[in-house]
């Protein structure tokens, strides 16, 4: 007589109960097909696409390596049972998260699912992102966050304010430990932007992506100011204005690649040092066109990025920040194959001069290198600090400062070229041998003095002037004169303060040669807790 199937199942539930349930679960497991972990379903991913913006994970896709891909807590689902969202459950909930490979090397991902409740942040999206965190700090590997968030899910409350602390916490404590790359691809508001803030390079794609504290509804109605959303905080503004973004890419494959680029010069963690090529470009390669770059006229203005580029690996310059504080150039290239930043003042802007703006770029680009031991190129061209109340009042002091405190901290190896004017102060803080820099070049074209010629002699021989018969052409033959005894490399040179005048067409081998020299340079800082960086 065939057995009764109910009688059966009981019988086997009492045997074994911790079977039982196993095989339920197995059962939900297979009754799960590959769709169920497709976001929000067809129509919400088809709005994803209609706005121009891929899906969480045709973004990792397209992000990793093929194939490398392993998703961690999938699974995972939010534990809120307010406002009926006890029976709206995603698996996932509203982030991917997992490790993978690019260019065979190790990162950690996570990217925030728009077609899940808005990709909105809860307990358990905070958990998924914080758990990453903790792996990749364990095995050494950067993290990447790819952003389209609507914000807080407001069903949990405070809860999902915990979650943002969570992760802001995550981010500080892996701050120069691992780098942190933050890729805005939607939506950013509230206190989600403090999360891409800690980070070390943010990216924005055009049209699509916003970052802002409060809304234009909110600024309306607290200031009466109309503003959009691109102009509040498009990927624009936000590269341009506020430098809050280091990259504005044109849709989320162009970020992507970008992306993998920025992170060929950098290391996995703050013990190891830069990847390396090999060179096929030839450190002793000399460059004519160095010779007729810089003008004779030291008023005369000129591109520094025409420097740079004979003097690296291939021409090849990764500009980073290109639209912010644009009298000073930032970025990554190669010298023999060797990663190293690159600090240049831009001659084409405001003459070179520093400014707040300027000095906050400068000095957040040295100290990222030093965090991951990538050597720094400066190249000087200064005439002084930007002049005016309005820096005065902003705090150009204590900007200044930060950009002084950035390079005398810096352990890495650290080369200077001044390629015409080094005035003032600025000279002081622009990596010169008192901040502890290695090598310190200038070119024959160096002017390194207190304050350009005619304004020292306008100070130190206003008498003499005063009782001049042709008072225009006695300032000119001591400003001549001024000149030629003071504001010069020389001067330095016997001080010991350059190292070596050398002609342009040189400097790609001088520097190649000084890289391989410090490449096992063994630096320390006075025993601390930290310093106090003026903030």
């Amino acid at each position: 007589m065939p057995a009764n199937p109910a009688t059966a199942a009981a019988s086997t539930q009492d045997k074994d109960p911790a079977e039982h349930v196993r095989q339920q679960q197995r059962d939900r497991l297979d009754g799960l097909n590959e769709s169920a972990f497709e976001g929000g379903g067809g129509d919400r991913i088809e709005k994803q696409h209609a706005a121009g913006k891929l899906t969480a994970r045709e973004r990792i896709e397209l992000l990793l390596d093929p194939g490398s891909f392993v998703e961690v807590d999938r699974l995972r689902v939010h534990r809120c049972r307010d406002f009926g969202m006890d029976k709206k459950h995603h698996p996932g909930d509203g982030v991917v998260t997992g490790y993978g490979q690019i260019d065979g090397r190790q990162v950690f991902v996570f990217a925030q699912d728009f077609t899940v409740f808005g990709g909105s942040l809860s307990e358990t999206v905070a958990q998924k992102i914080c758990k990453i965190y903790d792996l990749a700090m364990k095995v050494g590997a950067p993290v990447i966050g790819l952003n389209d968030s609507g914000g807080a899910r407001i069903q949990e409350g405070v809860a999902s304010l915990a979650g943002y602390a969570d992760i802001f916490c995550a981010n500080t404590l892996a701050s120069g430990v691992i780098p942190q790359f933050s890729v805005i691809l939607g939506p950013c508001a509230g206190g989600a932007v403090y999360s891409p803030a800690l980070t070390d390079f943010v990216m924005m794609v055009k049209d699509t992506s916003f970052m802002f504290l409060t809304g234009p509804d909110v600024i309306k109605t607290v200031t009466h100011e109309e503003v959009t959303m691109e102009e509040l905080g498009g990927a624009l503004t936000h590269n341009r204005q506020s430098g809050v973004a280091h990259f504005a890419v044109d849709d989320d494959a162009r970020a992507i690649t970008t992306l993998r680029q920025l992170l060929s010069y950098i290391p996995n963690n703050n013990s190891e040092n830069p990847p390396e090529v090999i060179c096929q470009d030839d450190p002793e390669r000399r460059d004519d066109v160095l010779r007729t770059i810089i003008p004779t006229n030291s008023n005369k203005p000129y591109d520094v990025r025409e420097v740079i580029k004979p003097i690296v690996d291939d021409r090849h310059f990764f500009e980073v920040q290109s639209h912010f504080a644009q009298n000073v150039v930032i970025g990554f290239a190669r010298l023999n194959g060797q990663s190293v930043g690159v600090v240049a003042n831009q001659p084409q802007v405001l003459a070179g001069a520093l400014d707040i703006d300027a000095s906050d770029k400068a000095a957040r680009f040295v100290r990222f290198c030093d965090s991951f031991n990538i050597p720094l190129i400066t190249l000087v061209d200064v005439p002084g600090f930007l002049p005016g109340t309005r820096q005065e009042y902003g705090g150009i002091i204590r900007h200044g400062a930060k950009l002084l405190y950035a390079y005398a901290e810096a352990t890495v190896p650290k080369l200077t070229v001044i390629l015409r004017k080094a005035y003032g102060g600025a000279y002081c803080v622009m990596a010169p041998k008192h901040l502890r820099a290695d090598v310190n070049l200038a070119l024959p074209t160096a002017e390194i003095a207190v304050m350009g010629a005619s304004g020292a002699v306008n100070i130190v021989m206003r008498g003499e002037l005063k009782g001049a018969k042709d008072p225009e052409a006695k300032l000119k033959e001591l400003s001549d004169d001024y000149a030629d005894k003071f504001q010069n490399p020389y001067k330095a040179a016997e001080l010991g303060y350059i190292d070596e005048v050398i002609v342009p067409e040189n400097l790609r081998p001088r520097l190649c040669q000084s890289l391989m020299m410090l490449k096992n340079k063994r630096d320390e800082l006075p025993p601390k807790k930290h310093g106090n960086i003026p903030l």
